[in-house]
């Protein structure tokens, strides 16, 4: 299915990487360029001007997921539910549609029966939520006005991800108006609470298909990086990388509960003094790093288009054992610790999110809180991690609390499977033989982690299709001016009609 041309050949100096031929089983491979130069590009034509004021219809609903959970507002899903079904009558008259979600059921499923049942389903995915709005002023348009204008259609959710929402369902409505039923049974599943977990919406969905006996899936794909230039330090090219792992999810209360008073009769520590201590000991103390295969796959593609003079380090990377860590490899993370991004690929991050305390400046509070985010990396559990904090802070007057919908770091998909060589074919298909395309350690997350730890979804894989006009366009996801631009919501919508023609061939 994929041929592989090396644009670059570089054999590796085992002398070099710290192990023995006989233990590194490598002898006779060379660090080979991963890249396919040979697909023919695929035009799909779509109205742009038309799925854009859809689009900008579906960003006028304020499906915002807050922290505070009582705060949902039941009108801006069930209307964004009503669009959907006006704008897209021909999905709506061919698959089955079920509202799910636990305790709330906000979230999609559509079932698109296909001609041959007994085999394994696709799941494709994306999320109906979007984050709030933090500083409405700094927008230079209303967030929620879906306004297209200088070849924009601006909102929030436009790239994140109601726009991935709408390519999924302009594509299957383009093909059923041409008669298409797919051969396999797909499952549209549009969560509705992403951004806060997702375990009320996918995670109950991944839960019932799997009570319903879907035991296993050809493929589960799902949002996460977009295509951008220089998207990857070190690789100006344009790129693509497709998640193959991402890491968990673990969010941490810790609380000091003590005796308050006024101001002028101070303690020695303050229950505030006492949480920032803690808080203190917990960023000096960073989990240790590591290497996991999701790391090594990533670098066996992404090595050889970086700086030829880095080459034994990544070919070190790439096959090298997670027993032994050699010299180049423990050059690698020192290397890797220079940057934020790659940095958080190398262990369960430590973030602190939010602190509460005092209410007024004359009053000692009696209560302090603080929130510490981690996101855990594989083989982190979450006891481990709590262990690790109550270690760390050694401090008994401190309570330690799972406020979170905790999840532990994925399975990892096999980027040599067909699914994988699919997904690039159909990137090439759409976006040009000259972007980059690699496996990727996701550090952030998405609903698809939900399928990804359970056996039915080893082939579990994540790209937002969509392409930035600069990578400097990265802020805008979850910031300010968030945006699409026009012409790439007809590549977005175009990937999804030929995955769903590629997907015949399997």
């Amino acid at each position: 299915m994929k041929s592989i041309k090396p644009r670059l050949l570089y054999s590796i100096p085992f002398a070099l990487l710290g192990i023995g031929l006989s233990a590194s089983g490598y002898a006779d491979q060379a660090f080979t360029s991963m890249q396919s130069e040979d697909v023919d590009p695929v035009v799909i034509e779509v109205d742009i001007d038309a799925a854009a004021e859809r689009l900008a219809g579906g960003v006028r609903f304020p499906t915002i997921s807050n922290e505070d959970r009582d705060d949902f507002d039941v009108e801006a899903f069930e209307g964004f539910h009503d669009y959907l079904e006006k704008t897209f009558p021909n999905v709506h008259k061919t698959l089955k549609r079920e509202v799910l979600g636990d305790p709330r059921p906000y979230s999609l499923l559509y079932t698109w029966e296909g001609k041959d049942p007994s085999l394994p389903p696709v799941i494709l995915m994306a999320h109906q939520d979007v984050v709030p709005i933090a500083s409405p002023d700094e927008w230079d348009y209303d967030p929620f006005a879906g306004t297209i204008d200088k070849g924009y259609l601006w909102g929030r959710g436009s790239w994140d991800d109601k726009g991935m929402i709408f390519a999924i369902m302009e594509a299957a409505e383009m093909k059923i108006k041409e008669g298409f039923q797919p051969t396999r049974t797909y499952y549209l599943v549009f969560g509705q609470d992403e951004e806060v977990g997702g375990g009320e919406g996918v995670g109950h969905i991944a839960d019932v298909l799997e009570q319903r006996g879907v035991t296993e899936t050809y493929l589960v794909f799902d949002e996460s990086a977009p295509l951008a230039e220089g998207l990857f330090p070190g690789i100006p090219d344009n790129t693509a990388l497709i998640g193959i792992a991402q890491k968990g999810y673990l969010a941490l209360e810790l609380r000091v509960d003590g005796v308050g008073g006024h101001s002028s009769q101070p303690p020695k520590t303050s229950n505030i003094g006492i949480l920032a201590a803690a808080i203190t000991k917990l960023e000096a103390a960073p989990f240790p790093y590591k290497l996991n295969d999701a790391l090594r796959y990533q670098y066996r593609w992404l090595g050889p288009e970086l700086p030829r003079d880095q080459q034994d380090m990544y070919a070190a990377v790439a096959f090298g054992d997670d027993d032994k860590l050699t010299k180049l490899e423990q050059q690698f993370i020192e290397m890797m610790e220079g940057r934020e991004l790659t940095r958080a690929m190398l262990h369960t991050t430590t973030a602190v999110t939010i602190i509460e305390g005092g209410v007024k400046a004359n009053v000692l509070p009696p209560t302090a809180r603080a929130v510490v985010n981690f996101r855990p990396t594989i083989g982190d559990s979450k006891e481990y991690i709590m262990n690790y904090v109550r270690d760390v802070i050694d401090d008994d007057r401190i309570t330690i609390t799972d406020v979170s919908q905790s999840t532990a770091a994925t399975n990892i998909a096999d980027p040599h499977s067909e699914q994988y060589a699919l997904i690039e074919r159909t990137l090439r298909q759409i976006y040009g033989n000259e972007i980059i395309v690699a496996p990727f350690f996701v550090i952030g997350g998405a609903d698809a982690k939900y399928f990804a730890a359970k056996p039915m979804g080893i082939n579990t894989y994540t790209v937002t299709p969509l392409q930035l006009e600069s990578v400097a366009d990265m802020p805008r996801l979850h910031g300010v001016n968030e945006r699409i631009q026009l012409k790439e919501i007809g590549r977005s919508i175009g990937f999804y009609y030929q995955l769903m023609t590629n997907l015949e061939s399997q």
